[in-house]
């Protein structure tokens, strides 16, 4: 019967916490920060044993909500049609990079000393993925910059130095923290930040990771999803739920600037009637606490 139970709700976290792998980089990227590898937080009735927990340490990843209005709406990208999640509407994201935490980045940073170096490495790592999937340069002195960028044939670091960019670590503002459940073999500690879309850019994927990009409305985001329309996992349909709360860029800024950044690192439990629920702290302010699978 353990089994049996365990088997459900493994089933049940891979649907809804999986694809963070696509959402948020290749597997194959080693996180640089020390990830979260907290205790199980308890299935239900069952016994907390090696059997429902895993030996999987937390990716350290980022992911970008980057906005504009007139109407207000979000950026996401469509993946490409091979793989888990194929052709899924995504923040841009993925995993933070050792180079990303590279002091030699201070001189291309202008507010450098401004935070500790996880701090940095994921703001600067989240910078370079948003550029990597959409050519959309978040925080630097000028507009109009990142025209294409994706289509120099540089990486992110070289095409800061060869522009003559000096980024700006506070043009993203934090969003939320979540990490993926312990009994999930894939596992994933993700900050999600928030940003306004630069004037003069204009979003274009690469072609390789994503093969689109589009601008959506957040409450008609989570629409789609409830409606089933676009399947969107439990933590982005979440954040984009927080999003829809706000009227616009402005708003949308200054309540996650007053917001604490509480971690949420969904609970799983099995209920007597054998339906699975998902749970997380109340204290993360978001609108729904207890999801029923």
């Amino acid at each position: 019967m353990i089994g049996t139970i365990q088997k459900s709700l493994n089933h049940l976290l891979r649907s809804l916490f999986v694809g963070v792998a696509l959402i948020h980089g290749p597997l194959g990227r080693a996180p640089i920060i020390p990830p979260t590898n907290s205790p199980s937080g308890g299935v239900g009735s069952l016994e907390d044993t090696k059997e429902h927990t895993t030996n999987e340490i937390a990716r350290v990843s980022a992911t970008l909500l980057l906005t504009r209005d007139d109407p207000f709406e979000v950026l996401m990208v469509r993946r490409n049609s091979s793989g888990t999640f194929a052709s899924s509407l995504v923040f841009p994201g993925g995993a933070i990079e050792q180079s990303d935490a590279s002091d030699s980045w201070s001189a291309f940073v202008g507010d450098f000393d401004d935070y500790d170096p996880d701090e940095r490495a994921l703001r600067i790592g989240v910078l370079r993925e948003t550029w990597e999937e959409t050519s959309i340069l978040v925080g630097a002195n000028s507009s109009g910059t990142a025209a294409a960028g994706i289509l120099t044939g540089l990486d992110f670091r070289g095409f800061v130095e060869k522009s003559g960019i000096r980024l700006r670590l506070d043009a993203v503002v934090p969003f939320g923290h979540w990490v993926t459940p312990v009994i999930v073999s894939r596992r994933f500690d993700t900050r999600f930040y928030l940003a306004r879309m630069p004037a003069g850019q204009v979003a274009v994927a690469d072609g390789s990771e994503t093969v689109g990009v589009e601008w959506v409305s957040p409450a008609a985001a989570v629409g789609a999803a409830k409606s089933g329309e676009w399947p969107i996992i439990f933590p982005t349909l979440m954040n984009l739920d927080r999003l829809a709360e706000s009227p616009d860029t402005d708003a949308a800024l200054a309540a996650a600037l007053a917001r604490p950044l509480v971690t949420v690192q969904p609970v799983m439990e099995i209920q007597p009637d054998g339906s699975q629920v998902i749970t997380i702290p109340a204290e993360a302010g978001y609108s729904v606490t207890r999801f029923t699978a």
